[in-house]
């Protein structure tokens, strides 16, 4: 067994043209499907995802739960998914980015048609820890395909547009949710949410179809098929690597422990202690998805206009400021939302470069495995904090059991940025 040096053989690509949209111009037909498979994948993840945040007051007014025990289904979720991430990293790894992309978009839209069907919370809570499986390892082997499949020198811009994506799917849920629970009884409502959430299963005939495995990563496999020399599970902590496995987890965790405290709880925040209907709170959630979907667009350009660890040291400082504005000072609502805009544009932008920044930092032959437990890794841990914030707010207000995560998790996002390298640029090898 080998263990690669993040180190060896580092080339970086000139980044001549930072407009936004230039990596598009330059797309050929191969990296559009690409392109559109994986934004649309990660547009239906995050429906799928926050289905179950705006359908959490209604499960808790039908079956009794308390507010620790709705945010644990939301915990064992994210930490499901961090074991499926991990695991379908190093899938990908072995049998393909395209065909793990596949499995699992199948697999986590089949348990969302379970969710629906389900008798009691208890059902519930497992439904989700198995979609949770799916949910994550779509996102490890969707993120490498992406970073493999475009050049250096657009990366950070393709792959945080793609991350848009998840805005779109976020509005789509909410959308949904506005339409459901009109027309519909709220005890009939949420289960046709979690219908909606099996619509992924459709992308799979268009990936099947139209996306094929980057050239980098095939080379990558047919060398270690030659060679006997399969990276193993565990390599990712060992070596020089090792280092950048633990600062890259901390960094994940921060960054989605954040946006986990903020975004899980915002809807019961608003109609619980705002005193808003569930469609009352619909235009508050629309300011604060398109602040989302600006922030990630925004954030796709920046990564390449001045680095990824400036993206994430900027925005983590702003996200800290705006979560302690939204909670903590007396707003009126009419002020809550247009906050909500800022409140979107900071907790959800510096994802736009953590596809890219986790890409770059790995060797090809472990960068299924290492990206997929990096970021999962801040799943997982990151998953505990809808179930921090629930209970704590048991004893305090939800505001501000929301804003101590929240800071916090930030606080623990800028200091892993900070010891992490920029990788802006950087060429990838088939090593």
């Amino acid at each position: 067994m080998t263990t690669a040096d993040p180190n060896q053989r580092i080339e970086r690509a000139e980044i001549e043209d930072t407009s936004l949209l230039a990596f598009y111009r330059d797309m050929n037909t191969p990296e559009r499907r690409t392109f559109w498979a994986c934004a649309a994948g990660w547009a239906l993840d995050g429906m799928d995802f926050m289905i179950y945040p705006l359908v959490i007051g209604t499960i808790i007014a039908l079956w009794k739960v308390d507010a620790a025990s709705a945010g644990l289904a939301g915990t064992v979720t994210l930490l499901a998914s961090a074991i499926g991430g991990w695991l379908g990293g190093y899938l990908s790894d072995h049998i393909g980015r395209v065909r793990t992309l596949q499995i699992t978009i199948i697999w986590f839209s089949f348990f969302s048609l379970v969710c629906a069907v389900v008798q009691n919370f208890d059902q519930l809570l497992i439904a989700r820890a198995v979609l949770g499986l799916g949910f994550g390892g779509e996102w490890a082997a969707g993120a490498v395909l992406m970073g493999e499949a475009i050049r250096p020198q657009y990366r950070g811009r393709a792959v945080g547009s793609v991350q848009s994506g998840w805005a779109v799917g976020w509005g789509l849920a909410v959308l949904s949710q506005a339409i459901l629970f009109s027309i519909l009884p709220a005890e009939t409502a949420w289960r046709w949410m979690f219908v909606i959430g099996a619509l992924p299963a459709l992308l799979v005939f268009y990936i099947r179809r139209s996306v094929t495995e980057p050239e980098i990563a095939a080379e990558a496999r047919a060398r270690q098929a030659a060679s006997g020399d399969r990276p193993a599970l565990w390599e990712i902590f060992s070596g020089p690597i090792l280092k950048t496995t633990v600062l890259a987890s901390l960094m994940a965790t921060g960054c989605q422990g954040g946006y986990y405290a903020v975004t899980f709880w915002v809807p019961q925040f608003l109609t619980k202690e705002r005193h808003l209907s569930i469609v009352g709170s619909t235009g508050y959630l629309s300011t604060l998805i398109i602040g989302s979907f600006i922030g990630y667009l925004t954030g796709a350009w920046l990564a390449d206009r001045i680095g990824r660890r400036n993206l994430f040291l900027i925005f983590s400082i702003g996200a800290m400021a705006v979560v302690l504005f939204y909670t903590q000072l007396p707003l009126t609502n009419e002020i809550l939302w247009v906050l909500g805009f800022p409140l979107g544009f900071f907790a959800s932008g510096y994802f736009s470069g953590i596809g890219a920044f986790l890409t770059e930092l790995y060797p090809t032959r472990l960068r299924g495995s290492g990206q997929g437990f990096c970021y999962n890794f801040g799943r997982g841990i990151g998953a505990l904090f809808p179930f921090l914030v629930g209970a704590l707010s048991a004893t305090t207000s939800l505001a501000n059991a929301i804003a101590i995560f929240a800071v916090v998790a930030y606080a623990v996002f800028f200091i892993a940025a900070f010891a992490l390298p920029e990788t802006r640029g950087r060429v990838l090898h088939a090593d």
